[in-house]
């Protein structure tokens, strides 16, 4: 979902990257900087149940994402650690949101939800892992019906409809959907790369 949006938020975050580069900042020190933000607002304020400070600073956060992607072109400095870095450090982003949520829920009592939720962090993990070890045998675990990008902005929606108080619900409902959609692409990737090793012989 989000990457549907990559050619625009580029656009929109090219002279943003352009006044950092001649400020003299890395694009690696970015992605920290982004990741530590995102760490700190979901586990922070998510416990606490303030879901919309915490959601609104977290996408703040989120476009760094975006932003050190922009800046590596333009100064011509991408490289494979920089693509490791931003891929580790999405990891712990993702664990941090998904880890104030079982925090959220836990402090609460709800012990049904606080497991929900951490289902969905374990299974996000295991989503990523898939791929990267299929990739690291020379094969490919890309499919999916629950990408990085569409559990991200799903919990985030959901967080921000939740802190506005439009519907309370929606986070736990957000919560059981991705649960079973990351199940489903967990499956459909490790299915994906047993065809290709069967097909390898």
């Amino acid at each position: 979902m989000l990457n549907r949006f990559r050619a625009l938020a580029t656009r929109i975050f090219t002279p943003v990257a352009k006044i950092l580069l001649r400020l003299g900042v890395s694009p690696d020190a970015v992605t920290v900087v982004g990741t530590l933000g995102v760490a700190a607002s979901a586990l922070w304020f998510f416990p606490r149940g303030e879901l919309l400070v915490g959601t609104l600073l977290i996408a703040v956060f989120v476009f760094s994402d975006t932003i050190d992607g922009v800046m590596a072109r333009h100064s011509g400095r991408t490289s494979s650690f920089g693509a490791f870095l931003d891929s580790s450090l999405d990891r712990i982003g993702d664990a941090s949101i998904f880890g104030g949520l079982v925090l959220y829920y836990a402090w609460r009592g709800e012990r049904v939800l606080t497991c929900v939720a951490l289902a969905v962090l374990v299974l996000g993990m295991l989503v990523s892992y898939v791929r990267a070890r299929a990739e690291g045998l020379g094969m490919t675990a890309s499919v999916g019906v629950a990408e990085r990008a569409d559990r991200l902005v799903l919990i985030l929606v959901a967080t921000f409809v939740t802190g506005t108080g439009l519907w309370e619900p929606m986070v736990a409902v957000a919560l059981w959907v991705l649960a079973v959609l990351s199940a489903i692409t967990v499956l459909q990737r490790i299915l994906a790369v047993r065809t290709q090793a069967l097909a390898r012989g």
